[in-house]
């Protein structure tokens, strides 16, 4: 592994990292706020946020080369994610009844933890 790709390994290791504390972190503060109802659907779209990020980096990881069965069905997966992440957040919100405003809000928290791993580069840049 040559130090850019360690660099960038090191980037997403923390931004997966980010992304499990503010969903917990955010969870709780709205759970406080607002009721059960708000925190577990922050943390619902936070978990989902997480879910879809790890599969983007598995799905840009997998990336060239021969188009093997496992890769077909890794992009498969890819195209069919909303469609997924969509049928989990009716099933949260319409059978248990979890907050949809916050399961939106949850949703944001990768774009929250890449911010913060911009943060820490410009910081902690060497």
């Amino acid at each position: 592994m040559t130090t850019d790709e360690s660099v960038f390994e090191n980037a997403v290791g923390r931004m997966r990292a980010t992304m499990l504390w503010l969903s917990g972190a955010g969870a709780l503060a709205v759970w406080i706020l607002a009721g059960w109802q708000w925190g577990l659907g922050f943390l619902a779209g936070g978990l989902a946020s997480w879910g879809n990020f790890y599969w983007l980096h598995q799905l840009t990881a997998s990336l060239g080369g021969t188009l093997t069965s496992a890769r077909k069905r890794m992009v498969l997966f890819f195209c069919l994610r909303y469609l997924l992440l969509g049928a989990a957040g009716y099933v949260l919100v319409k059978v248990f009844g979890l907050n949809l405003t916050a399961a939106l809000l949850g949703l944001l928290v990768a774009a929250a933890s890449v911010i913060l791993e911009i943060l820490y580069e410009l910081i902690y840049a060497r």
